[in-house]
């Protein structure tokens, strides 16, 4: 079982240190950092329910069962964290925002108090690492810290999924999926974990035994619902990035024609030498020195060129933008080879503005780095046509 809970503190670890990817600037955000402590006390609550760390920690402290506050007093502040990190997640006005949180800590912070002093009266002297719930559920005072701490988790997850449920019917898209997300994984909880354990303490009161549900069923459940209500947090939050980052790299990579033509007339600083730069980075840097190249090509460009490839693709039949797009490809494909040959550029330049460069973002760049990869028939021979009248006009 340690095993189990340790892995799913791991994956709650690494979506922490996701969004803490710039901690100057995640500091400064109270929704990233409410869901960073989230996610830490969820960690943390499994790494102390653990066997192998409960033992651990028995040992070192010298108190049997001291592992077990512990773990009720995590449980309990994560289930607080919930309930602050639904209220910055809502958001709405700054003073009802922090009413709500202090709101949410006072409730909290008692009954951890009292899971503490409930222990301290207690006769817990028996190590128990994996089934202290069942086998204490007749012990006075300890059997009301088990109660209050299951007591205080159901009302965090009860009152998380009636504000999901609320809210869910205002939002849609990756807010609502990340919602329902968390209201599957509260309801897992909820089923897998609480009411189990609650069957499994009511048995021991009527003397059966069904230790099993406790020992067994509640700690895989409560893991994956864990997760499943992390991804939820996370994932509306991280999935634009990525989605973003995505399409940086499908861009960095479709203007590999346009950069290949152009590279050899670029003065652009390099990239930054790091080890690694994201989609993006690299994206923004190409698109960088691709500009300007254009700009050091723009002496070559030959409006005759463009002309003749422009009515070229109007008779091939294609609309006004992809004939303009295909006539720029053949007067760029023109200008890049003369300027390779080290030719004279023309003696009265262009002044044309290709259609990249008036648009703002990638888009333009990566039509014209198509439009060359491979350069269309006519506007092919209209280059050749250019480039031969060119050489020995």
């Amino acid at each position: 079982m340690s095993l189990v809970v340790y892995l799913a503190a791991g994956l709650l670890g690494l979506s922490a240190v996701v969004l803490l990817r710039r901690p100057r600037t995640a500091v400064r955000d109270p929704l990233t950092v409410s869901t960073c402590v989230s996610i830490v006390l969820g960690s943390l609550v499994f790494v102390c329910s653990a066997p192998l760390s409960l033992a651990a920690v028995n040992r070192l402290t010298g108190v049997p069962n001291f592992g077990a506050p512990l773990t009720y007093g995590m449980l309990s502040a994560y289930s607080c964290s919930l309930l602050v990190l639904l209220v910055h997640w809502r958001g709405g006005p700054r003073e009802l925002v922090r009413r709500l949180v202090l709101r949410s800590i006072a409730a909290y912070v008692p009954l951890v108090a009292a899971i503490v002093v409930l222990f301290t009266l207690g006769d817990a002297h028996t190590e128990r690492l994996t089934d202290l719930d069942t086998y204490y559920a007749n012990t006075p005072y300890v059997r009301e810290m088990i109660l209050l701490y299951l007591i205080g988790h159901t009302a965090a997850t009860l009152a998380m999924c009636a504000l999901c449920v609320k809210w869910s019917r205002e939002v849609t898209g990756l807010l609502r999926a990340g919602l329902r997300l968390i209201m599957a994984g509260s309801l897992l909880d909820v089923v897998g974990f609480q009411l189990t354990k609650y069957t499994a303490v009511a048995a021991r009161w009527y003397g059966h035994d069904l230790d099993v549900l406790s020992t067994k069923v509640a700690p895989p459940s409560a893991s994956l619902g864990a997760l499943l209500c992390s991804a939820g947090f996370v994932l509306p939050r991280l999935l634009p990035a990525a989605a973003a980052q995505l399409r940086g790299l499908r861009d960095y990579r479709r203007l590999g024609p346009l950069w290949s033509r152009v590279r050899f007339v670029s003065t652009a600083p390099k990239p930054p030498s790091g080890w690694w730069q994201s989609p993006r980075a690299r994206l923004h840097w190409r698109e960088m020195s691709i500009h300007d190249a254009l700009l050091a090509l723009a002496p070559y460009f030959d409006d005759q060129v463009r002309a003749r490839a422009l009515a070229a693709a109007r008779e091939a039949g294609r609309s006004a933008h992809e004939a303009r797009i295909a006539a720029e490809a053949a007067m760029l494909a023109d200008a890049a080879r003369r300027a390779a040959a080290r030719e004279a550029p023309l003696a009265a330049p262009s002044g044309y503005r290709l259609h990249a460069t008036e648009v703002s973002g990638a888009s333009g760049l990566v039509e014209l780095a198509q439009a060359l990869l491979p350069l269309p028939a006519p506007a092919q021979a209209a280059a050749r046509e250019g480039t031969l009248r060119t050489s020995h006009g």
